[in-house]
């Protein structure tokens, strides 16, 4: 079993963290996004690896190589942003006829993937959600087998929606079919679909199932980034007890990385403050604090501030006479 894992994407929904790292380097409670994934994947027992990088993919493959030299790590580039379909037919070369584990690189899912990859099928992580029409949907048929397969469809004929993790045990028949779909020109938003290429293998006679997850953070927007954030914080259940910085107070769960200069600070719930930040006279909750920041005089909430920024807010001492109303809201 091989884990093919694309990060090759520009990260639109994420600017303006995305203009200067990729999004798969975006850090949440701790880590980046991609270390969370590998995390998992290692503890599953799987050892090789293909990243398909693009965007600032040095990065990528720098933070990989340097935190990760334990694994068996290949890169492939994807110089133009033709799709999920594209970026995996790009690694046949190192992937053969080897039974495949693709996990998107910007989403974290509660699923077991020892279990996962133990099954003798190819399986596909689903979930339920509201509005089905911005993601890969699966129809199902009455024996739990997958009918069909829709990328973003207009008119939803199924609420599953495809998590972003596919284990693929007809490896030879998945590039048959993107290659299928490359010839064809079977092309949706100007990109070639991973979940176009699984519908051909489905048309050509490959059973697929479904697994339904209970929890999908698909991290590329804002929003989803902090609620991950706290989720990992909570899991994690990080030590706060040996945080004593002076005059201030952690309210957990909170990560706060190496070197942090704080003080006179109410830091948490639900914020990772990575590593050499300065916070003085700040009041953080449900937040993201990226390394080598300084935030002083400032309160924060639900915000993500990105690497070596600077936040300088107000400092006011005032002399209030009778009858005096202010109002800084």
């Amino acid at each position: 079993m091989k884990a093919v894992i694309p990060v090759a994407g520009i990260g639109t929904r994420l600017r303006p963290h995305t203009h200067t790292q990729p999004k798969a380097l975006i850090p949440i409670a701790g880590k980046p996004i991609i270390g969370h994934i590998i995390d998992t994947l290692i503890n599953s027992g799987i050892k090789e690896y293909v990243f398909i990088i693009g965007y600032m993919g040095d990065k990528i493959e720098n933070y990989i190589s340097t935190q990760y030299p334990m694994i068996d790590a290949n890169f492939v580039i994807q110089t133009t942003g033709k799709g999920t379909g594209h970026a995996i037919w790009l690694a046949k070369d190192y992937l053969k006829n080897d039974e495949l584990l693709i996990v998107l690189g910007d989403t974290i899912v509660d699923v077991n993937i020892k279990e996962l990859i133990n099954l003798d099928e190819t399986i596909l992580c689903v979930k339920k959600v509201d509005d089905p029409r911005m993601f890969g949907v699966a129809e199902m048929n009455t024996d739990g087998t997958i009918k069909r397969l829709v990328e973003k469809p207009s008119i939803p004929k199924s609420n599953l929606a495809l998590v972003g993790i596919y284990r693929v045990k007809e490896t030879a028949k998945l590039f048959d079919s993107i290659e299928y779909i490359m010839q064809e020109k079977i092309i949706k938003q100007n990109e070639y679909h991973l979940t176009d290429a699984l519908m051909r293998m489905i048309d050509t006679g490959v059973v697929m199932r479904a697994i339904h997850v209970d929890n999908w953070f698909d991290c590329g927007k804002k929003e989803i980034l902090l609620d991950t954030n706290a989720t990992l914080l909570k899991r994690l259940n990080f030590d706060t007890s040996k945080y004593g910085y002076q005059n201030t107070i952690i309210i957990p769960p909170v990560f706060i990385g190496s070197s942090c200069q704080i003080s006179n600070s109410i830091i948490g719930p639900n914020v990772s403050v990575g590593d050499n930040a300065i916070l003085n006279y700040a009041i953080l909750k449900d937040s993201i604090i990226g390394p080598d920041s300084q935030i002083e005089y400032a309160i924060l909430d639900r915000s993500v501030i990105g690497n070596d920024a600077l936040l300088k807010g107000m400092k006011q001492s005032l002399n209030i006479g009778d009858s005096t109303e202010i109002n800084f809201e």
